[in-house]
């Protein structure tokens, strides 16, 4: 069971069924974009139709809008650090780190469609913490493939990483610009990647 906002719960009682699976990944991919483009004042209603099930389907997984943005939430935190060994495996590691460095200002554009809702779900400082924590953890397993190969400079570290990053997505929020993040990646990548 999963405690939510205001008392909220989400009862978990093993894994989904496969077709219910299906459901609610459709149902968070569908969330993800409608609050990304709407923020969270996105129609739930419109969300389930996106993901092709009903609203009562909807309800029945996530009883109100915060334990839907926080469930978005999880998941995308999750997807992002997942992708890294998967990416050190198929792409020489300079290009791991930069396609990860790309998926995650799209994975902070998309939480700053949430932000209002997420500040009212997200306000254990030791949530922010260990968010923190899966993400520099999976930038120092790309930093090690690097250095593993010599293409990354030494000593680089992964929370100064994760910090620029943060302020890339900042800035290219701000001025409504994506393409300029990802030529702050460059200028990044270029501080971190051996000549």
């Amino acid at each position: 069971m999963v405690t939510g906002h205001e008392g909220d719960t989400v009862r978990r009682r093993g894994p989904l069924r496969a077709d219910a699976q299906r459901n609610e990944d459709r149902l968070l991919e569908a969330a993800a974009a409608a609050f990304a483009r709407e923020g969270k004042g996105a129609s739930v209603k419109d969300i389930a139709r996106a993901a092709g099930v009903g609203v009562g389907t909807l309800y029945r997984r996530f009883p109100s809008k915060e334990l839907l943005i926080e469930a978005i939430y999880r998941e995308e935190v999750q997807r992002l650090c997942e992708a890294a060994p998967h990416l050190t495996a198929a792409q020489p590691p300079a290009e791991a780190l930069r396609t990860w460095m790309e998926r995650f200002i799209d994975f902070m554009a998309a939480k700053q469609g949430m932000a209002d809702a997420l500040a009212v779900v997200l306000t254990d400082d030791s949530e922010k913490l260990h968010t923190r924590a899966l993400l520099a953890g999976a930038i120092t397993h790309l930093l090690t493939a690097m250095e593993g190969q010599a293409v990354a400079r030494p000593g680089v570290d992964a929370q100064d990483v994760l910090m620029a990053l943060g302020g890339i997505s900042l800035i290219a929020a701000s001025e409504e610009q994506r393409a300029l993040a990802t030529r702050l990646i460059d200028l990044l990548l270029h501080g971190i990647v051996t000549n």
